[in-house]
């Protein structure tokens, strides 16, 4: 159906997504007369016990170690805000932006890259894991909301932006039913039911998507860090965006220190990223003339991107912020504590599955097998940090009888 809203699609461009020409969901649903397919697919989103989740995993910082730290969930919605927002500047869809957005994290394990590294080490002999994959594993089985499905039943154009929101994963066109061995497990037996065009770029609204992230976490990470202590406004100087902006909110401000000045240097970063995305986007737009969303995924590049100058800005600061605050000493700590629980979780469940829950116990075929490792990985991914924590202590601290 098109946008219950009247006259909404008439103020997107031609080239952005439209609820009347998606190509459906793979198990066929009827529409409804107040949402949209991607208002839907949002709100499926929003109500799975993934996206809940996410209110205890890592973003940088373990729930225990502040409230006012970023986690997954707050992390997501900035996210969603932001893609939104360029959305709906360059005409686009918002709402499968803001789904977009709202789902691109749910795939993480706890403990963040931490854990994603670890897990896909112990899955080393049995295909790897990767959490973009799991996020489209999540989304089309492993929830159980529905009589007539497995998984949320997104539309397709909501499972193509999360498969490759980062661009093609493969080169060229393939027959689904006999994907290439470099695509993610999750991905490769998905796509042989419903292929999502690997190949191809995903639509604009995918692409906002991805760089809201980057914008997001770059302008986030660097407050936690800084309210952190773990670095100073002062170190950032060889970054000439920073220098910039910290100059322009002294001058602004010269009595503002402390809280306020990080917060204006961090809104005034993250309004410098998407003003700049915006502009270079528009040039690009500009160049290509697309006139469907085909024209976009079939472009040799992205269409949505920053400037050169502003991409090395972001790259520098990222540089910075895995130096400075992801390799910091107490980041360290937590990820080598992170990676023991995760390590001796995924042990001691694939030697013994039967220690498993009943419902995922049943699940397994037998110790070491690649099937219950792949149970084991979901039942992993899927734990929140502090779920892990005390799984770990049950299982694994002799003084606890209570299990």
């Amino acid at each position: 159906m098109t946008d219950p809203r009247p006259g909404y699609e008439d103020t997107l461009a031609p080239y952005a997504c439209l609820p009347g020409q998606s190509r459906g969901r793979l198990v066929k649903e009827p529409e409804t007369a107040s949402r949209s397919c991607f208002q839907r697919d949002r709100d499926r989103v929003i109500h799975s016990s993934s996206f809940r989740r996410l209110k205890h995993k890592t973003q940088v910082f373990v729930y225990h170690e502040g409230d006012h730290f970023r986690t997954r969930l707050t992390h997501s919605l900035e996210v969603a805000q932001i893609a939104r927002s360029i959305c709906r500047t360059l005409s686009l869809n918002e709402d499968l932006g803001e789904t977009l957005a709202l789902a691109h994290d749910l795939g993480h394990p706890p403990f963040g890259h931490a854990g994603e590294t670890v897990l896909n080490t112990c899955m080393a002999n049995y295909d790897g894991f990767d959490h973009n994959a799991q996020a489209i594993r999540l989304l089309t089985s492993i929830e159980h909301r529905y009589a007539s499905f497995d998984g949320l039943n997104l539309s397709w154009e909501s499972l193509e932006g999360l498969a490759k929101h980062n661009g093609p994963l493969v080169d060229k066109a393939f027959d689904p039913s006999n994907p290439p061995a470099e695509l993610a497990f999750g991905l490769r037996d998905f796509n042989a039911k419903y292929d999502l065009e690997l190949h191809t770029y995903p639509s604009a609204e995918a692409q906002i998507a991805a760089l809201a992230d980057d914008i997001a976490y770059s302008g986030h990470d660097l407050d936690d860090g800084l309210r952190a202590g773990m670095f100073k406004i002062e170190e950032l100087r060889k970054i000439p965006v920073i220098a910039q902006l910290t100059d322009e909110v002294r001058w602004t401000y010269p009595k503002a220190s402390g809280d306020i000045l990080i917060h204006e240097l961090v809104r005034r970063l993250i309004n410098r990223l998407i003003a700049d995305l915006i502009v270079e986007s528009r040039k690009r737009l500009q160049d290509l003339k697309p006139e469907t969303v085909e024209d976009i995924r079939n472009a040799d590049r992205p269409v949505i991107a920053f400037t050169d100058e502003t991409g090395r800005a972001v790259k520098a600061l990222k540089d910075f912020l895995f130096e400075r605050m992801y390799k910091h000493y107490l980041v360290n700590r937590m990820t080598s504590k992170a990676k023991r629980v995760v390590t001796d979780l995924f042990n001691l469940y694939i030697t013994e599955p039967e220690v498993l829950p009943t419902e995922w116990g049943q699940k397994a075929s037998g110790p070491n097998t690649p099937e219950t490792a792949r149970v084991v990985a979901d039942f992993i991914a899927g734990m929140t940090d502090r779920f892990a924590f005390r799984e770990h202590t049950k299982l694994f601290d002799l003084s606890k009888v209570s299990l």
